[in-house]
């Protein structure tokens, strides 16, 4: 397993597959400027390898991630452009993973709240370990949402539900945080790494092109009202069908009763 060395995160290749864990396990994981440039470092090599199909974010120790640092932000909040700068690096970050190609899944091992929230929300999929609670919990500390949970969250669990976690920053038990959208499954702590695994395993059946394309369409929805992503995706569908080898191969291997076989899936 190639392994490449930053000082806040941890980044290594599994085959096909991009592990990348927060390291700060002491200070729960905060993303902290150094942190969010580090992943913006990673993220873009990530992107670059034509391999790789899926990544896998997590945080060491109890924490997924507990945020911002919120003693950086008071020398920040000083320097209006430097704080103006870190937000864009977050922003950069958090969209870059959202307009991939490749599908990032969140293994949400422990707290995960304010910039640990913003950063599950911007990935394809969650699994969370039984022990996981999820908020989003800026107004504890007087803070506000800046790396788009204000916009993302609201659209993944409904107005009222958004509202509620913005304004009371209560942390949801995981059970209840799958209940109303934000995990996909939960599974025992130890098991976490498993079911991830399991999960890949199901997602490297599936063709690439195909991936990629439902990635994009069902994340048209976040910038297009129903109308125009209802065209959006004919037009989409009607090139995918047309010109994806994958797509006819897909009906060929069922004609033919075998497994579907795709050159861009080696």
């Amino acid at each position: 397993m190639a392994v490449k060395s930053f000082k806040n995160i941890d980044l290594r290749y599994d085959g096909e597959v991009a592990r990348l864990t927060l390291a700060r396990a002491d200070k729960l994981n905060p993303l902290d400027w150094g942190t969010v440039r580090e992943l913006n470092e990673a993220v873009a090599e990530i992107e670059s390898r034509r391999e790789i199909f899926a990544v896998v974010i997590t945080g060491e120790g109890r924490s997924f991630s507990a945020g911002g640092d919120l003693e950086g932000y008071l020398a920040l909040y000083r320097k209006p452009d430097q704080f103006a700068a870190f937000l864009h690096d977050f922003y950069r970050m958090l969209t870059t993973i959202e307009a991939s190609e490749k599908i990032y899944v969140a293994a949400v091992n422990g707290v995960c709240v304010a910039g640990g929230i913003e950063l599950l929300l911007a990935c394809d999929l969650a699994i969370g370990a039984d022990t996981a609670r999820i908020g989003d919990g800026h107004l504890n500390f007087g803070q506000l949402p800046g790396a788009g949970s204000s916009q993302r969250l609201p659209r993944a669990v409904g107005l009222l539900r958004a509202k509620h976690l913005m304004l009371t920053g209560d942390l949801l038990p995981a059970e209840e945080a799958r209940q109303i959208g934000l995990l996909n499954e939960i599974v025992p702590e130890a098991e976490l790494h498993a079911a991830v695994d399991r999960l890949l395993d199901k997602l490297r059946a599936k063709s690439r092109a195909g991936l990629s394309g439902a990635k994009h369409l069902a994340n048209a929805t976040l910038t297009m009202d129903l109308d125009a992503g209802l065209k959006h995706e004919i037009e989409f569908v009607h090139r995918y069908a047309t010109t994806e080898p994958d797509a006819i191969e897909g009906l060929v291997a069922f004609k033919e009763k075998r497994n579907r076989h795709s050159p861009a899936d080696e």
